[in-house]
């Protein structure tokens, strides 16, 4: 009996010496806290909408001696219907302050649209802040308060961060006041929809409405990154959560508050991953690189040299191991320099010099496949196609070669995820001049590996890999 307390008494003292030692192993945060804190500011926007009657509704205005004059001037006073009292919408976020004279660092979308936007620091002291810049593609902004001396944060060096190290956010969630939470980093260079040009850093802290925009710290104090972004299926925080790399940010602070916008690099082609199936009709012994689906007329890439079908796999000395690692490289490149790119043409490699243009503001090219009827021509990849026609060449900015998909049914084209409606550009890494050049070059395809399918879909070029049954 004694002997199976004194076992029982040794297990629970071990328990609670682990879990001491662990609580030992945990970083102290509040140091940090407490030097940092006072830099790091509530922001609330004011948007401010036309009240009453739409005008969009187009209403009459109506005359002094109608019946229904003095019931609108009643609840409308003497302004027209239309033309009420405005209506305000509000939002609230977070920042920090990263300079003595006042510049501030938040969100793009936490100021976007705003009216007035009111910084407030945890003195409770309030200032009108006027916005100096605003950058979509990195969801940046930078404020500026007519302050003197106050507290303000360090760049740290994102390029440095590495993953499972601890991190530090404070912000103002829901609207609660610099509010502190931790966590450690999950990732590095993620990139996600719609968000070419910043490689975030994942991380599990505890990021929520209200948190956009305040800093990321590391133990040293300094800011590694701007919580920007969570992914949620409740629209609260699931575990993962996104920054925008302090160096990101850097780069973009200095643009707008020098001149109040961002200049970007810009190569010119439309990229997609390689896939384990594409890679084996590049003849490449595993997936990696950039392919180039699309290159834009006139753009750097042409310019330089680079090709449809081309792989790029360094840019400017630096690996393209996904192909979003590109759009970030090519974007932080200064404008009018030239760089190496390193590409894989027909399973050889080969260096390209290219000089780097400014992005412009819109690039996306919109390609339209219309369905004037021309000559039908079956194929053994169980697909109906026909010629273009001009129209559709210059809708889509090809002029010498291509066919278009009418009908396709079971078989290795629609394995592949052909459609109809789908331009077919390449086959195998040819260019498909025509209809009886394209019927020629099935024939001669291989069936003993994976070939590369250049297709051209509404929404931009894409490589598909087919293999012969």
């Amino acid at each position: 009996m004694h002997k199976k307390l004194f076992n029982s008494f040794l297990i629970i003292t071990l328990c609670f010496s682990s879990i001491n030692l662990f609580a030992n192993a945990l970083p102290n945060f509040k140091p940090l806290v407490e030097k940092n804190s006072a830099a790091v500011v509530n922001i609330s926007t004011t948007i401010k909408s036309s009240g009453g009657i739409s005008p969009g509704l187009n209403m009459p205005d109506i005359p002094e001696n109608s019946p229904f004059y003095e019931f609108f001037k009643k609840y409308f006073g003497d302004v027209p219907p239309g033309h009420g009292p405005s209506q305000e919408r509000s939002s609230l976020g977070s920042g920090f302050i990263i300079s003595k004279d006042g510049y501030v660092i938040t969100n793009h979308h936490v100021v976007k649209d705003a009216d007035e936007i009111i910084v407030r620091l945890n003195d409770r002291s309030e200032f009108v802040a006027e916005l100096v810049g605003s950058d979509a593609r990195s969801d940046i902004a930078v404020l500026k308060l007519d302050g003197k001396n106050l507290p303000h944060l360090k760049f740290g060096d994102s390029d440095k961060v590495t993953v499972g190290e601890w991190v530090l956010a404070i912000g103002s969630p829901f609207g609660f006041d610099y509010s502190v939470t931790a966590g450690i980093i999950s990732a590095i260079g993620r990139s996600l929809p719609n968000e070419n040009y910043v490689p975030f850093i994942q991380t599990d802290v505890a990021i929520n409405p209200g948190n956009s925009g305040g800093p990321l710290f590391n133990l040293d104090g300094e800011v590694i990154g701007v919580n920007s972004q969570i992914y949620s299926r409740t629209g609260g925080f699931m575990g993962l959560s996104f920054a925008v790399p302090v160096n990101v940010v850097e780069n973009v602070y200095l643009q707008l508050k020098d001149k109040g916008r961002v200049s970007r690099g810009w190569l010119g082609v439309l990229i997609q991953d390689v896939t384990r199936e594409l890679a084996e009709s590049f003849d490449m012994d595993h997936p990696h690189g950039a392919l180039i689906a699309k290159v834009i007329p006139d753009g750097p890439a042409e310019q330089g040299g680079i090709e449809v079908g081309d792989i790029i796999v360094k840019f400017n000395g630096k690996k393209v191991t996904f192909s979003s690692d590109l759009p970030p490289l090519v974007g932080s490149t200064s404008i009018g320099s030239t760089v190496r790119v390193d590409i894989i043409r027909r399973a050889k490699s080969k260096t390209i010099e290219v000089e780097i243009l400014e992005l412009p503001t819109d690039n996306e090219v919109a390609a339209k496949n219309s369905g004037e009827k021309s000559k039908l021509l079956k194929n053994p990849l169980n697909i109906v196609a026909k010629d273009l026609t001009d129209k559709q060449k210059q809708d889509i900015d090809i002029y010498d070669h291509g066919i278009i998909v009418e009908q396709i049914s079971v078989g290795p084209a629609q394995k592949s995820g052909i459609r109809r409606g789908d331009i077919i550009l390449l086959l195998d890494n040819i260019k498909v001049k025509n209809i009886e050049h394209f019927n020629k070059l099935v024939k001669e395809l291989p069936k003993d590996r994976s070939i590369s399918v250049l297709i051209q879909r509404r929404d931009g070029p894409v490589f598909l890999a087919m293999k012969l049954e």
